[in-house]
């Protein structure tokens, strides 16, 4: 590669950063459960008149926040299981949020692994040799264990060489737990301005939060316990 492609790939990875930034801030913004619950009839009616639309625009926004790493997606999550009730909502967030996720592990891709790559080149085919004989199964772990951090995932996962279509399964499978969790308590929401108000606390008290972790912890162990068995079975 001459300087001249390499200086328009940095200005294009620059021009991208710069975009993201931008609709961060202006996420933020925009998904103000306040103002939100202050037009709770208005929404109510776009749902009842314009379900199609409501339908594509919960699926866009919250693409945008799982793929952007904007801070809310649980609560996000939350409005939609009051918003589409139980069973729609789970179908919505679970593809939505793999969407986002894939996303952000693309553009994670794109932009930070060669850099990388070049960067720190014998230490990343170490890496990369060892997770791609294990890497479904500690995606999956990772993914039941709500202590690591949604965009630390798609971050790291998108440095590696794993495979798009095996990262979209995996995601979609390992998220689901938490997605009917969660959906089905925003289904039992009275209204918009109690998850406004109380955020997490209108839909689980402190300790249920508390049980809710150390389920999904043990959870993500499961798939680690599967790869041993598996290694001794083949063995």
């Amino acid at each position: 590669m001459d300087d001249t492609s390499r200086a328009r790939g940095s200005w294009k990875k620059a021009a991208i950063l710069g975009l993201i930034i931008l609709v961060i801030v202006a996420g933020t913004q925009i998904l103000d459960l306040q103002q939100l619950a202050a037009r709770e009839n208005e929404l109510r009616q776009i749902q009842r008149y314009h379900p199609v639309f409501a339908y594509v625009a919960a699926f866009l926004a919250y693409v945008i926040v799982a793929g952007l790493s904007l801070p809310g997606a649980t609560l996000v999550t939350l409005a939609i299981g009051w918003y589409f009730k139980f069973v729609r909502g789970v179908i919505l967030v679970s593809f939505a949020s793999t969407t986002g996720a894939t996303v952000a592990f693309l553009l994670s891709r794109y932009l930070f692994r060669q850099p990388i790559q070049q960067r720190f080149a014998a230490q990343y085919e170490t890496f990369n040799r060892s997770f791609e004989r294990e890497g479904a199964y500690y995606l999956l772990a990772l993914r039941l264990i709500p202590a690591v951090p949604f965009f630390v995932i798609n971050v790291v996962m998108g440095l590696t060489r794993i495979r798009v279509w095996t990262y979209w399964w995996v995601s979609q499978l390992g998220m689901l737990a938490a997605t009917i969790v969660y959906t089905y308590a925003g289904s039992q929401i009275p209204d918009l301005q109690t998850l406004a108000d109380q955020g997490l606390l209108a839909a689980f008290t402190g300790k249920q939060l508390m049980q809710i972790s150390l389920a999904f912890t043990l959870l993500g162990a499961i798939p680690l316990v599967l790869r041993v068995f598996r290694k001794k079975l083949g063995n």
